[in-house]
């Protein structure tokens, strides 16, 4: 059976919860206080020595980590990766959108109203990840206004890594009221027979 040491309230964890799910693949869940510092253990070290969650533990100790990565290891062979080359790499074109143009703003201005508080030494940085942020959002509506999931008519892992973010985008401060395709999307990701929210 599968271990993954993460938080339940973290976007990038959720992502490999929501993957399971998915798959109806069971998992142990091991839970890391971030801000604990628990990631900087020896023993946490040993298994990413980024010191960053999530982490996959497989069967045999091999451990697994960076979020999409993890992704695209599960979601093998399933009908949530594509085969076909040109569409797999549009599957990992979102996937490095999410990580260099969403997750660094929409992800960022969560952690510091959610879990900092909105600091005053933060707030500049936090609207600046407002502004960063609604353009990737825009970059979204553009194309699931025109497609019902990022990669055509196809639920794959290019939506769970980008939904994983966006659908709490609202605890960074976030409103999702001019962007009714995303919406539109969170909820068809949402009716998913095995879906599973973050905190469930």
């Amino acid at each position: 059976m599968y271990k993954v040491y993460g938080d339940y309230r973290s976007g990038n964890c959720y992502k490999v919860k929501l993957m399971l799910h998915l798959l109806d693949q069971p998992y142990e869940w091991i839970p890391i206080d971030i801000l604990k510092g628990e990631t900087q253990s020896d023993a946490f070290l040993t298994k990413n020595p980024n010191g960053k969650i999530p982490v996959l533990e497989l069967d045999d100790g091999t451990c697994l980590w960076e979020s999409n990565a993890i992704l695209n290891f599960l979601a093998d062979g399933s009908a949530f990766l594509p085969s076909e080359p040109r569409l797999r790499t549009q599957v990992l074109q979102w996937q490095f959108f999410e990580q260099y143009s969403h997750e660094p703003y929409v992800a960022v201005a969560r952690f510091i109203q959610l879990y900092q508080g909105l600091p005053e030494a933060r707030r500049s940085e936090y609207e600046e990840c407002h502004v960063r942020g609604h353009k990737a959002l825009k970059v979204m509506e553009k194309q699931l206004q025109r497609t019902s999931y990022l990669v055509g008519e196809y639920f794959s892992i290019a939506d769970i890594a980008l939904y994983a973010y966006t659908h709490v985008a609202d605890e960074g401060g976030f409103d999702l009221t001019p962007y009714p395709a995303i919406r539109a999307w969170l909820e068809r990701v949402a009716s998913h027979p095995r879906y599973v929210g973050m905190l469930d």
